[in-house]
């Protein structure tokens, strides 16, 4: 009896979280809890991709779009930009610092109508300190999402190999040839290309920093329920394949790292994901 009544309880609840919340600054989209399958066996595979295992995480939002250079202008435009306690260092990322915002090519956020676009050239510590003024704004915990929590919103629980199934064209994807000039293009100008949660572009546009450190076998020792990554490291962990990137690299289990501190990548972006 006291295991029934525990099940319909957590019924009652998980029918009580909305699928979408929106706190003012973008959608977010209900990840339920529950466990898949992370990883890639196949042939086209890395051994950092290696092996397969199942993974349990928590519910979470994860951000419907990557976050855009006219969500990116909220924060930089807001006094509390330079706050110390939003820096993981301590000390605020110059507003100008991105060799991007400024160039038309590259529809960065300092040039017209570009607003709808993907912010650029954003390393690991600006990253986390938006999500961190997201959370001091709202009252609701933003972050970025852990590289499991990323993989499962990308491709959900059915193993597919790309957030929309198992095969890919330029139509499903911002990557290598979907234009004549590799660069970023408006969020969610590829209809075709939603994860099983609705999140849009998830494979190619630009990569993702996830809030782990990165570690190439991280795999054989991972914890099965909400890992976090290893406790240390050089290199941080970005996810989703990019518009400079070939098809392959768009799958949900491709995973590489970069140096947290290092600004200078224009394929590299980041979207948010909250608490529930």
């Amino acid at each position: 009896m006291k295991a029934i009544y525990l099940l319909a309880a957590s019924v009652a609840l998980a029918a009580d979280v909305p699928k979408k919340v929106n706190d003012g600054y973008g959608d977010f989209l209900l990840v339920p809890a529950g466990e898949f399958k992370m990883g890639d066996n196949f042939k086209e595979g890395d051994p950092r991709e290696k092996p397969v295992h199942a993974v349990y995480v928590d519910a979470f939002y994860i951000g419907k779009f990557e976050v855009t250079n006219g969500d990116w202008k909220k924060f930089q435009n807001d006094p509390g930009y330079d706050d110390p306690k939003l820096w993981p260092g301590r000390r605020a990322v110059p507003k100008d610092q991105s060799p991007y915002w400024n160039q038309g090519a590259n529809h960065g956020g300092g040039t017209p109508d570009s607003d709808n676009y993907p912010v650029i050239g954003v390393n690991w510590d600006a990253a986390t300190a938006y999500c961190n003024w997201l959370s001091a704004k709202t009252g609701k915990k933003y972050r970025l999402p852990t590289e499991a929590e990323w993989e499962k919103a990308a491709r959900g629980t059915d193993q597919r190999r790309f957030p929309w199934g198992n095969s890919v064209d330029l139509s499903y994807a911002n990557i290598v040839g979907s234009q004549k000039y590799d660069t970023v293009k408006p969020v969610g100008s590829y209809a075709k290309g939603a994860s099983p949660y609705g999140a849009m572009d998830m494979g190619g546009s630009v990569l993702e920093w996830c809030s782990d450190w990165y570690a190439r076998g991280y795999y054989s020792v991972s914890p099965k329920k909400n890992p976090k990554g290893p406790e240390k490291g050089a290199y941080r962990v970005l996810r989703g394949g990019s518009f400079f990137f070939e098809a392959i690299d768009a799958r949900s289990a491709a995973r590489s790292g970069a140096w947290p501190s290092f600004q200078a990548f224009r394929m590299v972006g980041f979207r948010a994901a909250r608490e529930p």
